[in-house]
């Protein structure tokens, strides 16, 4: 058990953080193969899986990528922040009384809060709390808790990743198709089979790795992923190919757009193997903790969130149960899994338990939201007062907002069908229950996660208002922005 700090104890380790983008649960075949989800391949993600310990009830702090991003990067939710949706561009301005805002959503019963756009200089990231232990911090790609600059998700010049703690950054789209939608540059085609686009946001991580392979100091990678974002590849044609007969040979017609999610999936996941190898090949997988995640349930319109009902922008557990692995060689266990539930918001202070710190020495401002999981890591068996913790998910806004639900069924439809509530909404689990609560008309949906992890079958319990009391004064303590009622 870790008491004062894993590195009282022991060396520091490096950390890498792996983190997707809109990576549904099931895309990884270690983990939807349980539920017969297996049609993707991710080879390189799945070894990593038997090399460590697979998650199996892991969340995001939200259901969208800029909110999880504010979150993983300071271990307070969204809700503490009032970071709960994505920022804008740089200029934009948005405030309760702006006509503009109010017009946006005149049909609506409810005035979402304003835009956030900036996660403010305050805030102590986990890039600068492991600089204070003795860390060399670097990025790559993605960086989001900023209005975009110059392009989209161009990084802020003043709130930036390298005002923020980070020593090293390599910003780039990578071989992501925003190389052609945003910068206006054709992607090569690939027909032979093995060939893969060279990946810049790869490269800039395994160069970060050679520079620092003999430092005497550890380090924090933070890999930051476009993949699997829309929009979806095309270029690697021999990829999207496979698909397409591999669903024949299973007797299936794969659409068209199915096929090159899939094969955009397993070029992710190339990537992420080139990564995986630099790291053994350089002689650093004994000290390197990696830690691979996504920051939110996948597109309904591509992604496999099965089995779970929901998806990205909703708070069923398709939207915020995501996958995730860990892997430290000698210090987690091989082909490991744990069901003990947990949120990234936790990577804060446990990130900080395992470089020697702890959170009570640094100026985080108010209490955070996550708890050190390193025991999770290291022991066999979890604490109880780790089993049965309370979470909080706090999604204000209508999404994709200015749309009749009815006429956005390809954007916010989930696996099952179902049309996804995409309302202003908030939700805890406690235990084996979780509880969905919906501003307009006040309503709220009770699930018992332990028979019914698919979310299909409400329940009627005393449990219900007593979480649903719970959850507002939490939301309350943590000063949560709530929307109001639209005075039309």
């Amino acid at each position: 058990m870790v008491i004062n700090g894993y590195a009282q104890h022991g060396e520091k380790p490096n950390i890498i953080l792996i983190y997707a983008d809109d990576l549904g649960y099931s895309d990884v075949a270690a983990f939807g193969k349980e539920y017969g989800y297996d049609f993707i391949e991710t080879p390189n993600i799945d070894r990593l899986a038997t090399q460590g310990m697979r998650f199996r009830s892991a969340y995001a702090p939200a259901p969208i990528c800029t909110a999880s991003r504010a979150a993983i990067l300071t271990g307070k939710s969204p809700a503490r922040l009032g970071f709960e949706f994505v920022t804008m561009s740089e200029g934009e301005k948005y405030s309760w009384d702006d006509p503009g805002w109010l017009q946006r959503f005149a049909d609506k019963a409810l005035i979402p809060p304003p835009y956030t756009l900036t996660l403010p200089l305050d805030e102590v990231t986990i890039a600068e709390a492991l600089k204070k232990y003795g860390y060399t911090t670097g990025i790559a790609g993605k960086w989001h808790v900023a209005p975009h600059y110059k392009r989209y998700l161009g990084w802020s010049p003043t709130h930036g990743p390298l005002q923020q703690g980070f020593d090293w950054g390599r910003e780039t789209y990578g071989s992501h198709p925003y190389q052609k939608s945003i910068l206006k540059r054709e992607l090569k085609k690939y027909t032979r089979e093995g060939d893969f686009p060279t990946d810049a946001l790869t490269e800039g991580a395994i160069q970060f790795l050679k520079d620092h392979k003999d430092d005497t100091t550890p380090f924090f990678l933070y890999v930051s992923h476009y993949y699997v974002h829309t929009p979806i590849g095309d270029n690697v044609e021999w990829l999207i190919d496979k698909y397409i007969e591999k669903g024949k040979k299973q007797g299936r017609k794969i659409p068209g757009k199915q096929a090159r999610y899939a094969a955009f999936v397993e070029l992710f996941d190339h990537y992420v193997g080139q990564l995986l190898e630099a790291v053994d090949v350089l002689g650093l997988d004994e000290n390197t903790l990696i830690v691979f995640t996504s920051d939110n349930g996948g597109n309904p319109a591509f992604a496999c969130n099965g089995p779970f009902r929901g998806s990205k922008w909703n708070l069923y557990e398709g939207g915020v149960r995501v996958p995730m692995i860990a892997r430290w060689p000698g210090k987690i266990e091989k082909g490991s899994v744990c069901d003990t539930p947990l949120i990234q918001t936790d990577f804060f202070p446990t990130f900080i338990e395992l470089a020697g710190g702890s959170v009570n020495d640094l100026n985080t401002g108010p209490e955070l939201d996550g708890v050190s999981v390193t025991s999770l890591f290291l022991d066999k068996d979890a604490p109880e007062a780790l089993k049965n913790r309370t979470f909080i998910w706090h999604f204000p806004y209508y999404h994709p907002e200015g749309k009749k639900f009815d006429e956005a069924r390809s954007q916010i439809g989930v696996n099952d069908g179902y049309i996804s509530q995409t309302r202003p909404q908030s939700s805890i689990r406690k235990g084996h229950h979780k509880l969905i609560y919906f501003y307009e008309g006040e309503s709220s949906e009770l699930y018992d996660l332990n028979r019914d992890h698919s979310e299909s079958v409400r329940i009627k319990s005393d449990e219900g208002e007593a979480l649903k009391n719970e959850l507002l004064k939490t939301l309350n303590d943590r000063e949560a922005r709530f929307p109001r009622k639209n005075g039309k």
